[in-house]
């Protein structure tokens, strides 16, 4: 069993919430300065392969400037984003569980996470980003992960990550998207983003922008609708999409002729081309009072692979959030999340070989379920715990 605390006082007081500060802004000038702190602690009390705990915390700052003001580009603005993140991994030093239950973890070192030129076209109906950015900013992200802490749900569907080369935050490379709202609700997205697996490694800082190590690209596509607030009572969010992904990658079974490389002693295979798809929804059903964020959202998701060797089949999910809770905690929030990744005939048949290497007997299980339920406490406008 895992908690979400732990190191009581310390943790509690300054590191165990979410601080979003704007550190200046100044939109009448034309640009804004951001800057928060995210901080998530973490605490194994039974299971896994000691008790212990372990905190993992994220600055991030960054700078928007509407390039309209000094170069008289209309609708265009410069994004800059730097990251530096720090700490351990639950997961990795007491569960021994391959999905993190603190997602604020991962290229524990400062970074350039995003630098990006976005223009709108057609009274902005036409939306283009481009520069050194990450995929998992811009598709198969979710508002709602701010209520979450496991990576299982957030920021993304592990899903994505586990069957293809899906590149994420903070680790940038070459890429950008083209967004078109056919409707005010209605929309269609696609997008191009460079795998280049040596940007990952601890001793990069997102300055590194050669290609000679790319290993290919992924190309995520979806087609949407989404209301808002302002022009629904019950917001609401439909996705269906997909992903393409040219890279390079591990066989989870198989050598170069066909054989468990686990037996024959041989090189996994290199294999290349995988793809998968998606649908995926949230939905208001709840909203007592317009003029409040107080109300019920669940949302779901299903993703599935569609070509590949692939350590995974299918990841299901489904949620709720209930903004505001008791009376006069409008910003306060309760929600849980469970989610159930079914893994591959030949990743379990790889782990089941693994196994009786070493001696072992059992088979591996089928599933992995993780669930998480979460109270959150708006402490003051610029402290969240």
């Amino acid at each position: 069993m895992t908690m979400s605390f732990g190191r009581p006082l310390a943790a509690l007081s300054a590191l165990l919430c979410s601080l979003s500060a704007v550190a200046g802004s100044f939109e009448d000038r034309g640009y804004a300065l951001l800057a928060s702190y995210t901080g998530e602690s973490a605490l194994l009390v039974d299971g896994g392969k000691q008790t212990g705990s372990a905190y993992a915390g994220q600055f991030f700052v960054g700078a928007e400037a509407d390039a309209g003001r000094p170069f008289g580009w209309t609708g265009t603005k410069l994004k800059l984003y730097i990251a530096s993140r720090h700490g351990d991994n639950l997961a990795n030093d007491e569960i021994g569980n391959s999905v993190s239950v603190q997602e604020i973890w991962g290229a524990q070192t400062e970074r350039l996470a995003n630098l990006t030129i976005e223009q709108k076209l057609f009274d902005n109906r036409v939306i283009v980003e481009a520069g050194r950015t990450v995929a998992n900013i811009h598709f198969l992200g979710s508002e709602l992960c701010n209520y979450f802490q496991t990576n299982s749900a957030c920021g993304n569907p592990t899903f994505v990550f586990r069957t293809s080369g899906f590149t994420y935050w903070p680790v940038s490379s070459w890429g950008g998207y083209v967004k078109a709202f056919l409707t005010p609700q209605v929309y269609v997205h696609a997008g191009v983003f460079e795998i280049n697996p040596l940007q990952a490694r601890e001793n990069q800082h997102g300055l590194n922008w050669g290609i000679a190590d790319a290993t290919g690209v992924i190309a995520p596509v979806a087609i949407g609708y989404r209301s808002t607030p302002a022009t629904a009572r019950l917001p609401a969010f439909y996705e269906i999409g997909g992903w393409r992904d040219t890279s390079r990658y591990t066989d989870p079974l198989r050598d170069a002729d066909g054989f468990a490389a686990i037996s024959s002693g041989q090189p996994y295979a290199s294999r290349s081309e995988r793809s998968g798809v998606f649908v995926r929804f949230e939905q208001q059903v709840t909203r007592p009072d317009p003029a409040s964020p107080r109300g019920l959202i669940v949302f779901g998701a299903a993703l599935w692979g569609t070509s590949g060797e692939l350590t995974q089949d299918r990841f299901f999910e489904l949620g709720f959030v209930q903004k505001g809770t008791f009376k006069g905690r409008d910003k306060d929030s309760f929600a849980f999340v469970i989610n159930r990744q079914r893994y591959s005939g030949a990743a379990l048949e790889n782990l089941r070989l693994q196994r009786a290497a070493l001696g072992g007997g059992d088979d591996p299980a089928q599933d992995q379920v993780l669930m998480e339920l979460s109270y959150g406490i708006q402490v003051s406008k610029l402290l969240r715990v």
